[in-house]
């Protein structure tokens, strides 16, 4: 199977997305915005279709898309600080509709829009790769000189604000790093299954976690495991690798559950 070079580039990929997709998502679901990274996927989207009406290379302007959408949730949740949630269905509700104008425009491209709806890991190309791998290397640099403050405005908001960190900013640069995860992500498993790795193995991790940081290695350990498991799955039963690894997530996420539940009954 490694022998393969378009498997080597979707085991890169994968194991790219693997490490930066459940870093981001934890900092998420702690804020409560499991479904941030599903309404930028949408953004994504339109954005990949805009690409392709213009001839231009698809990621490239759908990073665009989801930076400048995740900046706008940010100002709708300053609208809506009482019903901040209020920011992700509008922006979820906005970018599909976009998403759909856009997709019909361009649907001479039918091949590649399923690509990114649906991901399409074992054809992406050495461009894709370096692509994919120079974003989640910035990304995962910026979590990493970021991490107090992020940790901070994470599980204390206020007391980050009396300490004199800088919210907004943090809060922005945070948001800018879900869009490129986003962006990087829906190469790999597809627009529809882009949050799903950057929830479903954080929701295993904190099933079994003791602290932050345990969390964080474990949410990573999970999102790789899926990957290799679901790739090596869709390579020998010839299925959707983006369903399978995500499928593979679910279920390390419900053996832990069902684990848990027998412990309680012994």
């Amino acid at each position: 199977m490694l022998s393969l070079a378009f498997m080597q580039r979707a085991l890169i990929a994968g194991l790219v997305v693997a490490v930066v997709a459940p870093s981001i998502g934890l900092f998420l679901v702690l804020r409560r915005l499991a479904l941030y990274g599903d309404a930028l996927s949408h953004v994504t989207l339109a954005g990949v279709a805009a690409g392709m009406l213009a001839h231009t290379y698809p990621v490239a302007t759908g990073l665009l898309f989801a930076v400048a959408a995740s900046l706008g949730m940010d100002w709708l949740r300053q609208s809506y600080r009482r019903y901040s949630e209020m920011a992700v269905a509008i922006v979820l509700a906005g970018a599909l509709a976009l998403a759909v104008i856009l997709l019909s425009l361009a649907s001479g491209g039918t091949g590649e829009i399923m690509a990114y709806l649906f991901g399409s890991i074992v054809t992406v190309s050495p461009t894709d790769v370096r692509v994919i791998a120079a974003l989640g290397a910035a990304v995962l640099l910026c979590l990493l000189l970021l991490y107090k403050e992020l940790l901070a405005t994470t599980f204390d908001e206020e007391y980050a604000r009396v300490g004199g960190l800088p919210i907004r900013g943090i809060n922005v640069a945070f948001y800018v790093l879900v869009a490129l995860t986003v962006a990087v992500t829906m190469r790999v498993v597809g627009a529809l299954l882009v949050s799903s790795l950057m929830v479903v193995p954080v929701g295993a991790a904190l099933q079994v976690a003791r602290s932050f940081r345990g969390a964080l290695a474990l949410s990573v350990a999970f999102g790789v495991a899926s990957v290799l498991a679901g790739l090596t799955l869709a390579y020998f039963l010839d299925l959707a690798p983006g369903g399978t690894v995500v499928f593979t997530a679910v279920a390390i996420l419900l053996v832990i559950l069902a684990y848990k539940r027998l412990r309680r009954l012994e």
